[in-house]
């Protein structure tokens, strides 16, 4: 039986990962150990005393530094899906580059759950041209990195083709699933500042925003998926994980909603008649 609406918390646990690779001062170094110190235990603590299945989009570095929780990841229950090693932007990546992160990515979640993963999102949601073909060949059953739809899976298209002269032509149906993603949905830019936003928003304001797509969703998409996107060392503040907590209360508060995995989603999509 199809839910009347499925919920999914993903966590995308980059860590210290992403200040690795940028060589980044102390204090952006301590506010990314923030998630693996705080963070991460807050939102793990959540999903246990709800008993709320998630979907954790871990990078390389994150997965084999703070194995402890790996460890609790899986002893939850939880998914882990792939987020690249160094939270790399595969826009900026080779071919032979970014193919040799995704198979050391694979390689990694394979050693510690005995399984290759399911999924990938790109870090920064950021893809070159080849980007989603190589991650088809990695094997993957679905990306979570586009934005052409809200509440519904679909399938990713490659050979698209647009030009100014010739305008667009439509490349050919791929056996990937996407699970759309979207800005107003995740917590970074609504609360952290960088490049054209202030950040640190009120929590209350967030909240609205999630709340109501909940209950569009609800309305006018039966059967459909309300995803969120957090990150340990943001939505772990105390205020913020108040402000999940309220949103997990307004979807549980609503008959038919289901919370689940990424890829148990994905897997009952594709069997669906």
């Amino acid at each position: 039986m199809i839910p009347r609406l499925t919920v999914a918390l993903t966590i995308d646990h980059d860590a210290i990962s992403d200040s690795v690779r940028r060589g980044d001062p102390p204090v952006k170094f301590s506010h990314a150990e923030f998630g693996p110190r705080v963070g991460a235990k807050r939102l793990l603590d959540l999903l246990r005393r709800r008993e709320i299945p998630a979907t954790w989009f871990v990078p390389g570095h994150s997965l084999t530094t703070f194995t402890d929780d790996t460890e609790a990841i899986l002893a939850g229950g939880h998914e882990l899906a792939c987020h690249g090693w160094f939270h790399e932007d595969f826009a900026e990546l080779s071919v032979d580059e970014a193919r040799d992160v995704l198979g050391r990515s694979v390689e990694a979640v394979q050693e510690v759950t005995g399984a290759a993963p399911s999924g990938f999102r790109a870090p920064y949601w950021s893809l070159g041209e080849r980007t989603l073909e190589l991650v088809t060949a990695a094997g993957f059953a679905y990306d979570s990195s586009l934005m052409a739809d809200d509440y519904a899976l679909y399938r990713v298209r490659q050979g698209d083709r647009h030009s100014t002269v010739d305008g667009t032509t439509w490349g050919r149906e791929t056996d990937l699933v996407e699970v759309p993603v979207y800005w107003a949905m995740d917590d970074w830019p609504h609360f952290e500042p960088g490049p054209g936003r202030s950040g640190l928003s009120a929590p209350s304001a967030v909240l609205e925003i999630w709340t109501e797509e909940l209950r569009y969703a609800y309305e006018h998409a039966p059967g459909g998926l309300v995803m969120v996107t957090v990150h340990p060392e943001c939505i772990g503040r105390g205020h913020r994980m108040a402000m999940l907590e309220r949103f997990v209360d307004a979807a549980a508060a609503l008959e038919g909603v289901v919370f689940e995995r990424l890829d148990r989603h994905v897997e009952a999509w594709q069997n669906r008649p």
